[in-house]
C-alpha cells in the first residue's frame, strides 16, 4: 500500500516508480468554477491536465468551450430575446435580437447578461453588420480597391501588396462587423469569442439575428 502525502491542492500516492496525483482539492476546483462557471468534472479535468495551474486550466476550458461551440453552430436558434439598452444621458439607444435554442436558456442569467453586453457593445462601437458574410460584396470590393490604391503608392508590389491589402480589409471587418470587434471589456477576445464562451456554458447555439443603433440627431 502506497503512502499518501498531503499537499495544499493535491494528494499524491508514492508507488515506488514516482508520484501519481490522486485527488485535486475541492477548494481549487471551487476557485476555478467560480472564475469560469464550468462544471465540477470539467474543472477537475482542466486542473489535472494543467498540473494545478489555475490560469492554464482556464485556458484549457476556454479552448475546449470554443471547440464545443463550433460543433453547435449549425443548430437552429428559434428562441431568445430582444434586448434594449439606453446609454447614460439618453442620446444613444440599441435594440438587439439575440437567439438561442430554448425558452429555458433564454431566461437564464447568463444569456440575459450576454444580450446586455452585446447591446452595450453596439452602443459603444457602432458596428454596421453582424458578421463578415453580412457585408455586401460591393462594399468589400470598394474597400479593397481603395486600400490597394493607397498602399501601392507606398511602393509595395506583388505578394507584399496583397498581404497588406488583406490585413487592411481584416481591420475594416473588425471595425464594421459586430462579431469581429474586440470586446469592450476585454480586447483580447472578440465578440464571436464571447458568444462561443456562453454557448459552451449554456450548451445551446447562440446567434445574433439583427440590431439597430439609434443616436440622437441621426434621423435629421
Amino acid at each position: 500500500m502506497g503512502k499518501i502525502f498531503p499537499v495544499p491542492f493535491f494528494k499524491f500516492t508514492y508507488l515506488g516508480k514516482g508520484l501519481i496525483i490522486l485527488t485535486i482539492s475541492a477548494a481549487l476546483v471551487k476557485e476555478l468554477r467560480n472564475k469560469t462557471g464550468s462544471g465540477v468534472m470539467d474543472c477537475r479535468e482542466a486542473l489535472s491536465k494543467s498540473g494545478g495551474d489555475v490560469d492554464k486550466a482556464m485556458d484549457f476550458l476556454r479552448q475546449k468551450g470554443l471547440a464545443s461551440a463550433e460543433k453547435k453552430s449549425s443548430r437552429a436558434t428559434g428562441d431568445g430575446k430582444i434586448e434594449s439598452y439606453i446609454h447614460t444621458g439618453g442620446k444613444v439607444g440599441v435594440l438587439i435580437e439575440v437567439n438561442c435554442e430554448t425558452d429555458f436558456v433564454a431566461k437564464t442569467e447568463e444569456f440575459n447578461n450576454l444580450a446586455r453586453e452585446l447591446a452595450m457593445q453596439v452602443a459603444a462601437l457602432s458596428p454596421q453588420y453582424t458578421g463578415i458574410n453580412d457585408v455586401p460584396g460591393e462594399i468589400v470590393k470598394a474597400e479593397e480597391l481603395t486600400v490597394r490604391e493607397i498602399i501601392s503608392k507606398e511602393g509595395k508590389k506583388g505578394k507584399e501588396l496583397d498581404d497588406a491589402v488583406e490585413k487592411a480589409v481584416h481591420k475594416f471587418y473588425k471595425s464594421v462587423c459586430l462579431l469581429e470587434q474586440p470586446y469592450i471589456r476585454d480586447e483580447s477576445k472578440t465578440i464571436s469569442d464571447l458568444i462561443k464562451e456562453s454557448v459552451a456554458k449554456l450548451g445551446e447555439n447562440i446567434t445574433v439575428k439583427r440590431f439597430v443603433r439609434f443616436a440622437l440627431g441621426d434621423g435629421k
